[in-house]
């Protein structure tokens, strides 16, 4: 296998995380100009919409299950919580907020998940054991980065392409 072949993952992982920051970037500015979160919303949705619609019927035509009273109902209590109120509290929250707030709070959803599953029985934790210590470790250092990086305020970093970066004005602009 090469690397190329082994590397696809990584790289499909890493343009997806490119994808969300330009997202947010974009739906940020939207907000910034004065477009409701849910207006957003529903402009999401229906881009989502056009665009998987096709796949989903050439690809799952003959794979679906049959539609019962039961899976209506799960589908529909799915589709209000995901799309619907989770989408609407995030842009909300983006309008109120920054984009890197926002992204920084999403990356604690693996962290929640994790507390929650323990919480609710799902997840076991023996921390004798080496996977349980790396679990909780990386939960810790998700929680802790995003609130290092979303309630700390330090100075502002001045890079040396900057015209306010103290002892590189002389480089930048020799007299």
């Amino acid at each position: 296998m090469s690397v190329l072949e082994r590397s696809k993952p990584f790289l499909a992982v890493i343009f997806i995380q490119l994808c969300y920051a330009l997202m947010s970037i974009v739906a940020k500015l939207a907000l910034n100009d004065g477009t409701s979160p849910r207006v957003l919303v529903a402009y999401n949705m229906t881009v989502a919409s056009a665009l998987i619609s096709p796949f989903a019927i050439l690809l799952e035509r003959n794979k679906r299950p049959k539609m019962t009273f039961k899976l209506l109902i799960q589908v529909s209590v799915l589709s209000l919580f995901e799309p619907v109120v989770e989408q609407n509290l995030f842009y909300t929250g983006m309008k109120l907020t920054t984009a890197t707030f926002t992204s920084a709070m999403s990356n604690v959803l693996p962290a929640l998940t994790f507390i929650m599953a323990c919480i609710f029985r799902l997840e076991k934790v023996d921390v004798s054991k080496r996977h349980s210590q790396g679990k909780l470790v990386g939960t810790i250092i998700a929680v802790g980065g995003a609130m290092l990086m979303t309630f700390v305020k330090g100075n502002v970093v001045e890079l040396p392409w900057t015209n306010k970066a103290r002892g590189f004005d002389r480089w930048l602009h020799p007299t």
